[in-house]
């Protein structure tokens, strides 16, 4: 336990549910009782004003009922509290209390009790201001040089300052360029008012050029009149600091006083004509502060409150001590209480009122006694099994990472090379880049990284392509001439799934036909099998890191492998595989005339919703779009009518303008996290559609044992993207493509190669062209039409690519 805490001397908590701030604070004599004694004024924006003297019997103790000498609850929320000599005729102290409309200056007195009760507190109202405009926060003292008096200085919400001159109102002055109103306070010194602007400018305005500047009041001059009438409202000084501030204080001493202004993140100190004495930079957020005069050091010290329950003490930029609270502090005051000098009183913004002192005597603090209780075996040993099951599917179903060396070797000299990495999402890599110094003739270079999936849905391909640019070094160049080297890499299956329990159901079932002897499934997927279960010669299950399962079977008597899901585009990945497994294992054994078929329809209806899917995503990010314009539009030219408001000297009413803005905002915040929602829906059923398109590709070429040429054609047609945009998508990119294949290689007349395609792509009202080109390919390719670039009559054609092609 830390001995730098702050030792707490007496503290209570204010009500429930109340809200203080920074002016809810007052430390004074306000009784008048002449002992020297300060009382402790809290005001709460529920309107509950309270005053306590505290007498605790030991330190650490709690309120006691006679430490509360007031409580009174008041109409209106309480935004600031002050003492000061307010009264005409008499120099005592008197109490001001600002609410958002008016302001109220009250008497408070005791009377000496007779019994047991003891002594009882009043307040009593000797004036009031009633505000023409919403208050802000407010400062006194002896504006002009008066002596024995105090007057008062109200900032309003639009940047006008009010002055009364106790229970009279002097006049009103607006700040010019004012924006949002900031700290205020009077320096005695200079006879000045300094404030902060939202310009993040501290500023000085002499009280003499306020009482001589134009009347506020006067809105309906002409300019010649308000030119004759008084002199333009001008600064004193000003000093840009760079930031917000959240209080200003003045502190004279030694004949001399200086301007204190707490920042979002430092503090400052400046001289009465705005020169900087010196700037201290926060560790920590600050909250509030409070300069003091050190009587016995001779200096002015600072203390600073912060986010971080802590409160420093600053001598200069020096830190002097820091102690820990047990609340962030939202005022902080000085006091002499029960013949206690500088007790530090700290307020936070729920209401928890602390007397506190520093010191290093620890706080004795003894554990208590954990009681003993018999423990009961059976049910730890049940809550082990259940974690331990927990722990074990987690271990199963968590993404894992592929770790991949890849080595550059070159026979020349190069230099300047460069590798770069690329998967496609939802994988990703650990790093994707990496940069070479020279590398020597007949030497590699070797990289390590990891590919891991990232994202909700299994990628469409599991390849990655690695490129190199690097610059051989000649004679005539010394610097190299660029050049690249690329080449393509298989990433295993147990990276997207692992082994499961095969289903016995399932909505979507292929069948792949061989012309060779079944395999067994244990020596085609080894690294999937349990080499001790007999079951899985003929069956396995997987199933992806992001739930799916699938089944694959293989025929004990015939040449068939079934692959069945209950979603049709997770059946791509595994039936990609078996193919692949298949070719690489009958090519071990020297059969070059293995071949793969598919007898059975192609699920263009399963195709077709997955369609329909991606292209509603698509006009929902349109309607998005276009709504988010719509209220972006709104939300800017209520911002302009509330500005024009808020600068106009004679601000009329919001009429709920106020109101209008933030149901805009909220709005816009809701709509922008919608599409969010959906971009990342859409990008997930873009990843579905590829991989159930790659799926469809295979078994058309399955189906009409397709060349790898007229693959790479029907791969060209439907997957001519990449990444899927709002002004370039899959629809019409596939659609226009297509068109093109029926018109030229697939055409039936001449009529048909005749007609002209449009040039321009843009987004289509619905998919049914699309289906339906998709569908009369499939039959043309059914009754002998044959993929190629050229049509029949041996014209070479162009055909429409709107990108380029991806996934082989």
């Amino acid at each position: 336990m830390s001995l730098f805490k702050a030792r707490d001397w007496w503290s209570t908590a204010l009500g429930e549910k109340e809200e203080f701030d920074q002016g809810c604070l007052c430390v004074a004599d306000v009784d008048n009782s002449g002992s020297g004694q300060d009382k402790i004024t809290v005001g709460s924006y529920m309107g509950y004003l309270r005053i306590f003297n505290p007498h605790p019997v030991k330190p650490g103790d709690g309120m006691q009922a006679e430490d509360l000498l007031l409580e009174v609850q008041l109409r209106d929320p309480i935004l600031q509290v002050e003492v000061g000599k307010f009264v005409s005729g008499t120099e005592l102290l008197h109490l001001a209390v600002l609410h958002c409309r008016k302001l109220c200056v009250y008497a408070v007195s005791g009377t000496l009790g007779n019994v047991e009760h003891g002594n009882q507190y009043h307040v009593k109202l000797m004036y009031e201001h009633n505000l023409q405009r919403t208050a802000c926060n407010m400062t006194y003292g002896p504006f002009g040089g008066v002596k024995g008096r105090d007057l008062i200085c109200i900032q309003s919400m639009d940047g006008m300052l009010m002055l009364f001159e106790q229970e009279s109102y002097a006049f009103g002055r607006f700040l010019p360029g004012f924006l949002l109103p900031g700290p205020l306070t009077y320096s005695s010194r200079t006879d000045s008012f300094i404030t902060v602007s939202s310009c993040q400018q501290v500023e000085s305005y002499k009280y003499q050029v306020l009482a001589f500047a134009t009347d506020a009041d006067e809105r309906q001059e002409t300019e010649q009149q308000k030119l004759s009438s008084g002199k333009r409202l001008v600064m004193d000084w000003v000093l840009n600091i760079g930031e917000q501030a959240l209080d200003i204080c003045v502190v004279s001493f030694n004949q001399t006083s200086s301007v204190f202004v707490l920042g979002e993140r430092n503090f400052f100190c400046l001289k009465d004509n705005g020169q900087i004495r010196f700037m201290k930079k926060l560790d920590c957020s600050p909250s509030c502060f409070l300069p003091y005069c050190s009587v016995s050091e001779g200096t002015i010290n600072t203390l600073v409150g912060n986010h971080n329950n802590m409160l420093h003490v600053y001598q200069d930029v020096t830190l002097k001590w820091a102690t820990q609270l047990p609340h962030i502090p939202v005022a902080v005051k000085v006091g002499n209480l029960q013949d206690l000098k500088g007790v530090i009183v700290t307020l936070s913004d729920s209401g928890h009122l602390q007397c506190s002192y520093l010191g290093t005597d620890p706080s004795l603090f003894q554990a208590p006694k954990v009681e003993s209780r018999e423990i009961n075996y059976e049910e730890l040993d049940r809550e082990m099994k259940e974690l331990q099951k927990i722990i074990k599917e987690s271990t199963k179903t968590q993404g894992t990472s592929v770790l991949h060396i890849i080595t550059l070797q070159s026979r020349l000299a190069v230099q300047k090379t460069k590798l770069s990495i690329c998967v496609q999402p939802p994988l990703a890599l650990t790093h994707d880049q990496f940069i070479f110094d020279d590398i020597e003739s007949c030497r590699s270079k070797a990289v390590a990284l990891s590919v891991f999936l990232k994202g909700n849905c299994p990628p469409a391909e599991l390849e990655g392509n690695a490129v190199a640019s690097y610059s051989t070094p000649t004679d005539l160049n010394p610097e190299g001439i660029p050049r690249v080297a690329q080449c393509k890499f298989r990433l295993p299956l147990r990276l997207i799934c692992f082994p499961a329990q095969p289903s016995k159901t399932a909505n979507h079932k292929l069948t792949i036909d061989t012309n060779k002897p079944p395999v067994s499934l244990v020596n085609l997927f080894p690294d999937f099998a349990d080499q001790s279960n007999e079951d899985q010669v003929n069956v396995l299950g997987f199933q992806f890191l992001t739930g799916s399962r699938i089944t694959l079977l293989a025929s004990k008597t015939s040449q068939r492998y079934r692959i069945q899901s209950e979603q049709l585009e997770d059946l791509w990945l595994i039936t990609k595989e078996l193919t692949f497994r298949l070719e690489e294992h009958f090519k071990k054994e020297n059969s070059k005339d293995f071949t793969c078929t598919f007898s059975g329809s192609v699920p263009l209806q399963e195709y077709f919703e997955l369609i329909d899917c991606h292209f509603e995503l698509r006009l929902n990010a349109e309607k998005f779009e276009e709504l988010l314009s719509e209220r972006a539009i709104q939300f800017r030219a209520i911002e302009r009518r509330l500005l024009t408001r808020f600068k106009d000297k004679t601000p009329a009413p919001l009429q709920h303008l106020d109101t209008l803005l933030e149901g805009t905002y909220r709005q816009i915040i809701a709509l922008a996290d919608a599409a969010e929602e959906n971009q990342a829906n859409m990008f997930q059923a873009f990843t579905k559609l590829k991989s159930a398109t790659q799926l469809v590709i295979m078994l058309i070429s399955l189906w009409q044992k397709l060349s790898t040429d007229q693959v790479a054609i029907l791969e060209a047609t439907f997957l001519p993207l990449m990444q899927d945009t709002q002004e370039l998508g899959w629809e019409e990119s596939v659609d226009a493509a297509i068109s093109h294949l029926l018109r030229t290689c697939l055409s039936k007349s001449s009529k048909e190669q005749a007609l002209t395609l449009t040039t321009q792509l843009s987004i289509p009202k619905d998919t049914s062209r699309l289906k339906k080109h998709i569908t009369l390919l499939c039959d043309r390719l059914a009754k002998g039409g044959r993929l190629c670039l050229s049509t029949d009559t041996n014209i070479q054609q162009t055909m429409v690519m709107p990108g380029s092609p991806c996934g082989k």
